[in-house]
């Protein structure tokens, strides 16, 4: 082997781009799944909110790394100081460029792959996003998401001395619509609810199926009012909507439970469950198509 061949072998491959766009995926973490697109110009990392790309994991620096797209060119890291250190393919690096496929770790769990993607692997991947974090019959998202999203906003919450609030939604008498009338009509009302309340929602709110007719809103920056008057609203637009199944009338209401995030009082994202679920259950003790509270029952007659 010559001297030429020799350089040519250790040189890396060549920048790969055209029609192609630039993409972080992360692997592992608590957005396993989820791709963001590199525009041209700089990207930071981090777990702070002044970041482009947020990840808000265990071991990630508020500004963690930095990335550089050029018009035309490598995609450069730049390692910004932070105290876990960033590794590229299990080498702890300052400024590295990127090439297809290389695996980059920040802080102790969440590992991003940097790839090239065309519009119809964009697509591909993004279904593989969806279908691991949606329920398949209402496509709200299911409860890995909801435990993911709600440890998130509550680690985040605790930190920034931010207000945020959980409504637990279930529906009422739900046996009873599957035993009477079967499980196809039972399934027809939890899309039909899901429409109603995904319809409602704000862009920063999470709307997860957390059990078999039960459902849960993530209201992030929203202070305990706010959260209770979103509930109510709730309650009387499924009240108020229409739930036909083969040709027959279905009454459909849902009782609901408030907890909002009180630092001191909730030590966990489980202790706030835990006190949404006691206002859900005393919603329904209070006679169904309420919604529970911590300053009381908001609903008919209440």
């Amino acid at each position: 082997m010559n001297e030429e061949e020799t350089i040519i072998r250790h040189q890396k491959p060549p920048h790969q781009g055209g029609d192609r766009s630039a993409f972080v995926i992360v692997l592992s973490g608590r957005s396993v799944g989820k791709m963001f697109k590199l525009p041209v110009g700089e990207v930071t990392i981090g777990r702070s909110l002044d970041a482009d790309i947020r990840l808000d994991d265990e071991g990630v620096s508020r500004l963690h790394l930095r990335l550089a797209r050029p018009t035309d060119g490598p995609v450069a890291l730049t390692d910004l100081d932070s105290t876990n250190g960033t590794y590229v393919n299990g080498a702890r690096v300052h400024h590295q460029e990127l090439d297809d496929g290389d695996r980059i770790q920040v802080g102790s769990v969440t590992i991003l792959k940097f790839s090239f993607q065309d519009s119809l692997e964009e697509q591909f991947q993004q279904q593989l996003y969806e279908s691991a974090t949606r329920d398949a019959l209402t496509q709200a998202y299911n409860k890995r998401f909801f435990d993911e999203q709600l440890a998130k906003d509550f680690s985040h919450a605790t930190r920034h001395s931010l207000q945020f609030s959980l409504i637990l939604i279930d529906v009422d008498h739900f046996k009873q619509i599957n035993d009477v009338h079967g499980h196809q009509a039972g399934d027809h009302v939890l899309q039909r609810l899901a429409a109603c309340v995904m319809g409602s929602l704000r862009a920063e709110d999470s709307f997860c199926r957390v059990g078999g007719e039960e459902f849960a809103v993530i209201a992030r920056d929203s202070p305990r009012a706010d959260a209770i008057a979103f509930a109510e609203r709730i309650r009387k637009l499924v009240e108020a909507a229409t739930f036909i199944y083969d040709g027959v009338h279905l009454a459909v209401t849902v009782s609901i439970g408030v907890a909002s995030f009180v630092p001191g009082r909730h030590p966990d994202q489980t202790a706030l469950f835990e006190e949404g679920d006691r206002h859900l259950y005393a919603a329904k003790n209070a006679g169904r198509n309420r919604v529970g509270t911590a300053d009381g029952i908001l609903g008919p007659q209440s």
